[in-house]
């Protein structure tokens, strides 16, 4: 058993080595411990200075590639999205610069943005009550709207095939049940059924018809590097939007990219076939591959992955970029549909 005294004796004996230890460290051993440790001292010192001015530099050369990048920008994407309408979809926690800066892009290209619809965290609840309330309020407005749905998908994917029936509609007329004034009283009455219940929140005039779509996932990934339940669902939404629009694009951040992030759950899906992404967003030049992406998909191109390499992108930018000439050829059929429309 350990007793007062060994703990007495224990004592004493620590304070004996370091009272041993501070006079040889002040006497024979004092020199050459300075000397080494000022020197140790003095390369930290310089490595440190070393670094910092290489991140400087990093800094400085991003900063002005960024400022090239949104002067360069309206140029760029000039009339490559003339004649289209762009609706934004949002995740819960997407950066609303983000969102800001593919509206501001979008017009650049010459479309018009209709609107945006803020998912909110209840739509991707998969709780039993919440589900039933989804549920509930898919099959009064599929009823309403003469919507079949589909039995055999989720109460998610049921959503977002109503939504995306109602707000999108493709460059040829497809992928719409209505068209003009119809279609958008429709539309409006469907989004306000789904608000009341607290499944998402508009801004703008999501319910005018759209013949794109962006979907602006969040800021940031599972710190884990795990995929949520928010990711999944989003993997039959984009399919909806993807099946019912013209081209559909899915953006996010770069550090909001990684392992299990939105971004990363689609491109390791089918999903990533039928839409492009795109994973550097907050930067100018990722909004601009953004509209360039939506432009190539409009002239028949393939979907891809685009932004850094280190998030699973294939490819910086489409390539060759996608030009006014290759896309127009939406424009008209668009623009046919709106007269008879109004007629």
């Amino acid at each position: 058993m350990i007793d007062f005294r060994y703990h007495l004796v224990s004592i004493v004996a620590v304070f004996l080595a370091l009272a041993i230890g501070i006079v040889l460290g002040s006497t024979e051993l004092q020199p050459a411990a300075y000397t080494f440790l000022n020197s140790t001292s003095a390369k930290l010192q310089n490595q440190l200075d070393q670094a910092t001015s290489q991140r400087d530099a990093a800094q400085q050369q991003a900063s002005e590639g960024e400022q090239y990048a949104q002067a360069v920008e309206p140029t760029v994407l000039h009339d490559l999205l003339t004649g289209q309408r762009l609706l934004i979809v949002t995740e819960p926690g997407a950066q609303s610069s983000v969102v800001s800066g593919i509206s501001a892009a979008a017009i650049d290209a010459g479309a018009s943005v209709t609107g945006q619809i803020n998912l909110q965290p209840k739509f991707f609840d998969t709780s039993g009550t919440t589900q039933d309330s989804l549920n509930q309020t898919t099959q009064d407005v599929a009823q309403t709207a003469s919507i079949q749905l589909d039995t055999s998908a989720t109460y998610q994917q049921q959503a977002a095939q109503v939504i995306a029936s109602e707000i999108l509609a493709t460059a040829s007329g497809s992928g719409s049940r209505s068209g003009g004034g119809d279609q958008s009283t429709n539309a409006a009455t469907m989004l306000q059924a789904y608000a009341a219940s607290q499944f998402l929140s508009t801004t703008g005039q999501p319910a005018m018809p759209a013949t794109l779509a962006v979907v602006v996932t969040p800021q940031n990934a599972p710190s884990d590097g795990s995929a949520d339940q928010l990711d999944q669902v989003l993997i039959p939404l984009v399919q909806e939007l993807a099946a019912k629009s013209s081209a559909t694009v899915v953006v996010g951040s770069s550090i909001g990219s990684g392992a299990g992030s939105p971004i990363a759950v689609l491109r390791s899906n089918n999903v990533s076939n039928q839409v492009s992404t795109v994973d550097d967003a907050e930067l100018a030049s990722g909004q601009t591959v953004a509209i360039q992406a939506l432009a190539a998909q409009l002239a028949g191109g393939k979907a891809g992955s685009y932004g850094f390499t280190a998030n699973g992108a294939s490819a910086i930018a489409p390539s060759p970029a996608p030009t006014p000439t290759a896309s127009a050829s939406a424009t008209p059929t668009v623009s046919t549909k709106k007269k008879k429309a109004k007629n």
